[in-house]
């Protein structure tokens, strides 16, 4: 997975801090070492977690960057690490190489998921201190903010004791808020706003109006969207694996990821919010 995303522009947090997008150039390649995956339709092969992947080169770039879908890892193009590989490589290892320092390789492998998930959080946070719909929640935001990096921030040690689960179960209400007070003004006609969780595999959304529809967490894999008007939409955790997005419009959908936009199957008329860039598979 190193070098998918070398083009992508950083995103800093809100006053400073860690960027919020995979650096490849400054990382040790530990999406390809440290997460495990499996021979399915994204990846070609089996490769268990904290064995270097085969296409990793010396340099901790990858061997068939410029083919990883025609050679079988599409999964690697999906990817984005929301900065954690930087941070983890240069921050909480001081630059050390797991190959110049093998005892660093498994506390740097176990390490990586963890920051993953909080720069994850981090992103959705610093999209809520930009909506200004939710400027009541900002103090909170920014505290909650400051928190989050400050455990990203921690030794290997104090990492392997973050409880992930608790942290998103913490940040999450204050997410939802932020997200109801953006779609409070979203237009409704009749259509149903509350989709969270739904089960939307392959399903005719084409030119549906989403607008202000929360989508959290719904499967929409493969579902039809050519068309659809997601404006504020929010889209936190929704599954747009392979969904047809053709001039689908998301100007101004929430808590959207580069992640997501890259598992989506879009066009040059897909409209995307500001911050996240068009796949060069699309």
């Amino acid at each position: 997975m190193s070098s998918s995303f070398r083009s992508l522009p950083v995103v800093p947090l809100d006053g400073g801090g860690p960027a919020l997008r995979g650096d490849c150039a400054n990382c040790f390649g530990l999406c390809c070492t440290a997460l495990p995956f499996a021979a399915s339709a994204d990846f070609a092969a089996d490769k268990p977690a904290g064995q270097p992947c085969g296409n990793l080169q010396a340099d901790f770039r990858c061997g068939i960057h410029a083919r990883l879908r025609e050679r079988g890892y599409s999964g690697c193009t999906v990817f984005d690490c929301f900065g954690a590989g930087q941070r983890v490589s240069q921050e909480t290892f001081g630059g050390r190489s797991w190959r110049a320092d093998p005892g660093s390789a498994q506390p740097m492998f176990a390490a990586f998921p963890v920051v993953q998930r909080l720069h994850e959080l981090l992103w959705y946070l610093t999209e809520a201190l930009s909506l200004p719909e939710a400027e009541s929640l900002h103090p909170q935001v920014r505290a909650e903010l400051a928190r989050i990096d400050g455990l990203a921030g921690g030794t290997p040690e104090e990492l392997a004791r973050v409880d992930l689960a608790a942290e998103r179960a913490q940040v999450n209400p204050l997410l939802l808020r932020a997200s109801e007070l953006a779609r409070a003004d979203a237009p409704v006609r009749g259509k149903r706003r509350d989709r969270r969780g739904a089960d939307l595999l392959g399903a005719n959304l084409k030119g549906a109006d989403l607008r202000g529809v929360d989508l959290r967490g719904a499967l929409l894999i493969a579902a039809d969207l050519r068309g659809a008007d997601l404006r504020r939409a929010d889209l936190i955790g929704a599954d747009l694996r392979d969904a047809k997005v053709a001039g689908a419009d998301f100007t101004g959908a929430l808590f959207l990821t580069q992640p997501q936009v890259n598992a989506a199957k879009g066009d040059a008329a897909t409209h995307l919010p500001a911050g996240l860039e068009r796949p060069g598979h699309w």
